[in-house]
């Protein structure tokens, strides 16, 4: 049985700053993503996950993306992110809870659908407020500039996405009345040095951290419909099954005696 654990604010992250770029009217923000990335390694060693070169660099990129406009957003905001991308066939997975600071998210490399062109969805549950749903098109390999699709189409703003190292990003995007000019000419070399020739005003720090949450009472709860409609089908056999989460493909392994004790206890 694999069990998350829990998160802890005493625990190290990564932590993200904030900035106004004052003159400008644009935020910016840009964090190291090492240690996130390790953890996300950490992980997949944890549940001998194998993902290609290729996927876990899209991955990584829209991990990274995905942060970076999390921090920009209100503090009791969910996102979660999916890419289908025609080529390298594949679809990509993430998400973050601003209340908690979690992400998490995973690579699907088989059985992806395939479609015209690339597509891009974006669900967004803020509050209480009912899921809100976006979708844009886009094109090429590069999950940056399919966020930046999505911010133009569905954000009614515009937002630049930059890798500023070897495992740092950057986001600039537009507040209302933001210097158009300034902000489209861009360049990779000038958002690194921006603190240093811009006068930035700090917004506030936040911190994420790698963590799904799934456990074995989750993944019984997901079986339970099926082991009541047909138990000897889902076990047939043996005395395991072997579970995948479908957040973030952590291995969980329910025991047949288990599954019965969870399902005599719940209506």
């Amino acid at each position: 049985m694999t069990e998350s654990t829990p998160v802890n604010p005493a625990n190290s992250g990564l932590e993200v700053t904030t900035w106004f770029v004052r003159s400008r009217n644009a935020l910016f923000a840009k964090a190291d993503f090492s240690p996130l990335f390790v953890d996300y390694y950490l992980h997949l060693s944890d549940h001998a996950i194998k993902v290609t070169p290729e996927h876990d660099a899209i991955f990584k990129r829209t991990l990274a993306a995905l942060v970076l406009h999390a921090v920009s957003r209100p503090w009791n905001e969910l996102t979660a992110w999916t890419i289908n991308l025609q080529q390298p066939l594949m679809n990509v997975f993430v998400t973050a809870d601003n209340t908690d600071g979690s992400v998490t998210g995973r690579v699907f490399g088989e059985n992806v659908k395939t479609f015209p062109t690339n597509l891009f969805y974006a669900d967004v549950i803020r509050g209480q407020q009912p899921k809100r749903r976006s979708s844009v098109e886009f094109t090429g390999a590069d999950p940056l500039v399919a966020v930046e699709a999505y911010y133009r189409q569905s954000e009614q703003r515009p937002a630049r996405f930059f890798q500023t190292g070897e495992e740092e990003f950057a986001l600039v995007s537009a507040h209302p009345d933001f210097d158009e000019v300034w902000f489209e000419s861009l360049t990779t070399e000038q958002v690194a040095r921006l603190p240093e020739t811009e006068t930035l005003g700090e917004l506030e720090k936040r911190v994420y951290r790698w963590h799904c949450g799934c456990n074995q009472k989750r993944m019984l709860e997901v079986l339970a419909p099926v082991y009541r409609q047909d138990a000897a089908d889902l076990f047939g056999e043996g005395e395991t099954i072997e579970m995948r989460c479908p957040r973030c493909t952590a291995r969980h392994v329910i025991t047949r005696e288990a599954m019965e004790a969870f399902v005599a206890k719940t209506p």
